[in-house]
């Protein structure tokens, strides 16, 4: 009987024991689920999996194989639990977006390493195991097909840890070349879909009335989106997804996602300075548009999570204000806010890095808030308090009271999502600060 686990760690934020995010903030996650089904039926085994954001991952394993999935900012939380694993004899593998971008930096903590989509290199390494034939590294095979997959195992998910557990997945990848997106980096640009058929099947063995898409871009193929959309209409649920801004300027794509059920949108806004959008290459957003795009949202009854980040080149100490204020006047119902971060294997870690503007590789601190790099317009202080004081402002009772007044969704769930982030700004300060690198005198953080 080989037992495996498969584990998600994660950095000290997000632990559950003292974390900042309460459960109203958690879906449950899809990549351990998702490798679980992928295990051969006809190799014997236990599975077991653990999520650290929910729950501790036990000191000591009853394991014979541990799959470890990384991102950048819980890979240093990931090589120290290998280490542990493989020092009572378990064999340890590590795989997912952080390994994909920089195998070399993760290569040294497992015994082997799998790059990109694991749909076939997963099932081959299990066999490689229980053959005696591990191997040191495992890539994505070149003609992957999303088609004819199981589905995900979401009976080991612990139901009740998680506000949704229907967490569901048609397509993956995006055509855009954002210089600090991790997708076109790590997997490329041409999108991976699932067959809508399978999609719809897999929805409705669930039971779901309501639906989380994970899917990085859903709508980055007009034609696929509008024929999943048009395949959802019949489920009569509610769903909610991400998107880019190019849906707002197609109407009958746009009128087609309403109808389907879709109640809200991630949509990267990212900035409200054109120029600044065009020095990460994603120019293809125009802020002179966005409130006319909250509107079209609106109408079709979609909510809207919009996300910017600061410390773009032509980010200034005014830019926190104008885009906290743009945030409230626009009325974007769940807005949220990110420190830009080169992510190690990104176009824009590797200009930063070419300008010696890099000021760690502490990999912990890649978690989309702490600034690991030298600003060009201000300090690293300024960044980081410039960011803190826009959630603040954001999430104040009057400007959650001034946003309500136009969002489509039912109020219950629209304070619900508003006060679990206000509960998340009021504790930035905590767990975020520039303390790890503050030096008496040093310009780069004063």
């Amino acid at each position: 009987m080989l037992k495996i686990a498969l584990l998600s760690p994660k950095g000290p934020l997000y632990r559950h024991r003292g974390g900042i995010f309460r459960k109203s903030l958690r879906y449950s996650p899809l990549t351990l689920p998702t490798l679980a089904a992928l295990v051969p039926d006809d190799i014997e085994h236990e599975l077991s999996l653990f999520d650290e954001g929910i729950e501790d991952i036990p000191d000591v394993l009853d394991a014979d194989l541990v799959g470890i999935t990384v991102i950048t900012g819980t890979a240093n939380r990931a090589y120290e639990i290998s280490r542990r694993l493989r020092q009572q004899g378990i064999t340890v593998v590590m795989g997912g977006p952080h390994v994909t971008l920089v195998p070399e930096d993760a290569a040294p903590h497992a015994d082997a390493v799998v790059t990109g989509y694991a749909e076939d290199s997963w099932p081959r390494l299990i066999r490689d195991f229980a053959a005696g034939q591990l191997q040191n590294r495992y890539v994505q095979a070149p003609d992957l097909s999303l088609a004819g997959r199981p589905f995900a195992r979401r009976d080991l998910v612990s139901r009740n840890r998680y506000s949704h557990t229907h967490v569901f997945e048609a397509s993956r990848g995006c055509v855009h070349r954002c210089d600090f997106c991790v997708v076109p980096s790590a997997w490329g640009r041409t999108p991976y879909q699932k067959p809508v058929h399978e999609v719809i099947d897999e929805i409705r063995s669930t039971g779901a009335r309501r639906a989380i898409f994970i899917d990085l871009n859903l709508v980055a193929d007009p034609d696929y989106a509008a024929e999943l959309f048009e395949a959802l209409v019949p489920l009569d649920i509610q769903w909610a997804g991400l998107a880019t801004s190019l849906l707002a300027r197609n109407a009958a794509l746009l009128e087609l996602c309403a109808r389907s059920g879709c109640i809200g949108l991630l949509v990267g806004f990212e900035s409200i300075s054109q120029s600044g959008l065009k020095t990460v290459h994603k120019g293809f957003n125009t802020p002179a548009e966005y409130r006319e795009w909250m509107q079209r949202f609106h109408e079709h009854g979609i909510a809207i999570n919009g996300t910017f980040v600061f410390g773009l080149d032509t980010d200034t100490r005014d830019s926190f204000e104008e885009t906290a204020q743009f945030v409230i006047d626009a009325a974007i119902d769940l807005p949220r806010f990110a420190v830009l971060t080169p992510f190690p294997g990104t176009p824009l870690f590797e200009r930063l890095d070419r300008e010696g503007r890099i000021l760690t590789r502490n990999w912990e601190l890649y978690d989309g808030q702490h600034v690991v790099f030298k600003p060009l317009q201000m300090s690293v202080n300024e960044l980081e308090k410039g960011h803190h004081g826009v959630w603040n402002k954001v999430y104040s009772y009057s400007s959650i009271a001034r946003r309500m007044m136009q969002t489509p969704i039912t109020k219950s769930l629209y304070l619900a999502a508003n006060f679990g982030y206000r509960y998340y700004a009021r504790r930035l300060d905590r767990f975020y600060t520039c303390d790890w690198r503050l030096v008496p005198g040093d310009p780069v953080c004063d």
